[in-house]
């Protein structure tokens, strides 16, 4: 084996390297320094709810394109073929979902953060431990995503680790505690233009290298890099069209739907019209991140075939992989090393300064103003900004311990299963089954952590116990020989085996349904929630649509036939009646006399939601004989 091969970057790539720092500062000083200079808590957390869809959907895009999959994706591409695209498919209903279940739940409702949603819907008891979650699931996080670029960096190109380190975690630091929600937003903006400016030039300069990109696509055919469609139903299988496809739209669902850092994005958009919207716009953007991760791995192995440097002992690591690729690459066009690792770099910031933005958030909205409801605007604010410096602060500690952990594409992907899954499920089990009490989401909730940890450490464990068992688990990839085909040769693991060998794509899906169905049960024993119990605007009617073939006592009785508040219209006093849908056919009496006043709600939206089925309405209980007879006339 060789010695780890360090190339080293000019003076050219350090400046390109520095101005992406000083313009992410830039942004922030900005919107520290201009508009309403971050004097309350809804400017600094929320934007003024002022934003509009464009810069909305690049921030939510670059929150969780972070380094770890700018690194990670080729490296997968390159060892395992191109399955990895099949994530793709998931993005349909991984940006439907939330785009017309959970954005007009939590837009309509007013929230600051997605777990007083919780609280409304349960009671304070789930919000907090909603919260702690979160917390906890997002600390975590940000150690992966701050070390792991920095890590590979130092490894290819020598460049200070902790130099690198510090240097992030304190630039963004800087601003997110500056800035507010509308610097990170902004300087999201133009770390994705970085993202994609790196990427291409890598793939542009590097097909062109490799005698362009036909001959690029004819060596991946030949080296049995193009995958096709495998259809295999096996949950153990690491990576086929299922754990992709069906896998990853809980993934999505738990990124996309219910996490604070981006269900904030969706709430500081001008109108729900445009928070929705931003929703649509990340869709190809999607697409395209994943193409130009998947490309750059095939052009990576058009460069080396299967003498890869790893087999050669040029680095140590997979994630070193793609960096040492992009030196080599690059080693005779001095900047566009320096522009590819600002490109990095880009991913890391957007996610942590996201991350550092809605850990302040919930802090202050979940712990703090619930406990000195009379504290002042300004001092709010102040501290607002300190947790904002804390989390920071936290950050660097944790990137340290984060060196200890493993592959950085899995590591990342299974904490987010691991926790994210469970609030998943906490959420769906509130917004889907009116039945549910607060006891069963705790219970539920904790459940699904267990079984999380209990699986995720369980086939680490193996993992690290036996390396012959490592076909389908979290595998390490410095082992060539297992290729998707390649799994033959181990007997298939059997029992409490079989459970640790499950594909980190299912970890998510997985662990929300154990959430729902221990939650469900739960509530079932210890008395469900009454209808006259639930907060007006928390259930989403799923199951009045799904159950449509259910006689109408017994859907009374799974009480699936209250729908959602409409939004309110521009000028509405705060007062606003909750009508139900008029039948234009028959002249049914719908209820005039029943309003709520919505405390939550501090300002009007401007737009409705284009759909009118999706535009779904609240129904109080004492409405419920008209919307009996209603329905009972449309059938």
């Amino acid at each position: 084996m060789g010695e780890v091969v360090q190339m080293h970057f000019t003076t050219v790539d350090y400046v390109i390297f520095a101005l992406l720092l000083v313009a992410s500062t830039g942004i922030g000083l900005f919107h520290a320094f201009s508009g309403g200079r971050q004097r309350t808590t809804q400017e600094f957390l929320m934007a003024d709810r002022s934003m509009s869809c464009l810069p909305v959907s690049l921030s939510l895009l670059a929150t969780f394109q972070s380094a770890v999959a700018i690194l990670g994706a080729p490296s997968e591409v390159y060892t395992f073929g191109t399955q990895y695209w099949f994530l793709g498919c998931s993005y349909f209903l991984g940006l439907l979902i939330p785009a017309h279940v959970f954005i007009p739940v939590f837009y309509r409702l007013r929230l600051s953060s997605a777990y007083e949603y919780l609280e409304l819907r349960f009671n304070k008891t789930v919000r907090i431990c909603g919260t702690v979650t979160f917390i906890f699931q997002m600390v975590i996080y940000m150690g992966v995503v701050l070390y792991a670029p920095a890590l590979a960096l130092n490894a290819v190109t020598g460049f200070d680790l902790w130099g690198a380190v510090l240097a992030m975690g304190l630039v963004c630091t800087v601003y997110t505690a500056l800035g507010g929600l509308k610097a990170v937003i902004w300087t999201d903006v133009f770390q994705t233009v970085v993202m994609f400016a790196g990427q291409l030039a890598v793939i542009v300069v590097g097909a062109s290298q490799a005698g362009g990109m036909a001959e690029v696509w004819r060596k991946a055919v030949n080296g049995s890099r193009i995958s096709g469609l495998d259809l295999d139903p096996d949950p153990l299988q690491r990576h086929t069209f299922w754990t992709l496809g069906v896998g990853g739209v809980f993934l999505m669902l738990a990124l996309y739907g219910v996490n604070q850092a981006q269900v904030q994005r969706y709430l500081s958009s001008r109108t729900e019209r445009e928070a929705v919207m931003s929703c649509y716009v990340v869709f190809p953007c999607q697409q395209i991140v994943l193409c130009l991760g998947c490309l750059m791995g095939l052009v990576m192995f058009a460069r080396y075939g299967e003498n890869s440097p790893l087999d050669k002992g040029y680095v140590k690591t997979n994630d070193q992989m793609v960096l040492y690729f992009v030196m080599d690459v690059f080693q005779d066009l001095p900047g566009l090393a320096g522009l590819f690792v600002a490109c990095l770099f880009s991913g890391a910031l957007s996610t942590i300064s996201s991350a550092f933005n809605s850990l302040a958030t919930v802090t202050m909205e979940d712990l703090i103003k619930p406990q000195f409801p009379n504290m002042t605007e300004a001092k709010a604010t102040l501290l607002s900004k300190g947790l904002a410096l804390v989390y920071g602060l936290v950050c660097l500690a944790m990137a340290y311990l984060a060196s200890i952990m493993g592959s950085v594409l899995q590591a990342a992907f299974s904490i987010f299963g691991m926790v994210g899954g469970p609030l998943l499920g906490l959420f769906c089990l509130g917004m889907f089954f009116p039945w549910a009490n607060p006891t069963g989401a705790v219970v539920g909730l904790v459940a699904g952590l267990a079984m999380a940890f209990w699986i995720g450490i369980g086939s680490f464990v193996m993992r690290m116990s036996g390396p012959e068992l490592n076909t389908t688990a979290l595998p390490l990839f410095d082992n060539m020989t297992t290729l998707v085909n390649a799994t033959t040769a181990t007997p298939r693991p059997t029992g409490v085996e079989a459970l640790y060998s499950l594909s980190y794509m299912w970890y998510s899906a997985h662990n929300s349904t154990t959430v729902v169905v221990v939650g469900l049960l739960v509530s079932l024993l210890t008395g469900p929630m009454k209808e006259k119990d639930l907060t007006p605007g928390t259930v989403f009617p799923v199951l009045g649509w799904l159950l449509f073939f259910l006689p109408e006592r017994y859907r009374e009785k799974l009480c699936c036939v209250t729908p959602l508040s409409t939004p309110p219209k521009p000028k509405e006093s705060h007062a606003q009646p909750y009508q139900m849908a008029k039948k234009d056919g028959n002249g049914a009496a719908y209820c005039k006399e029943d309003t709520v006043t919505e405390d939550k709600e501090t300002e009007s939206d401007r737009a409705q939601t284009e759909d009118e089925d999706l535009e779904t309405r609240m129904v109080l209980p004492s409405c419920q004989l008209a919307a009996h007879t209603l329905q009972e006339t449309a059938l």
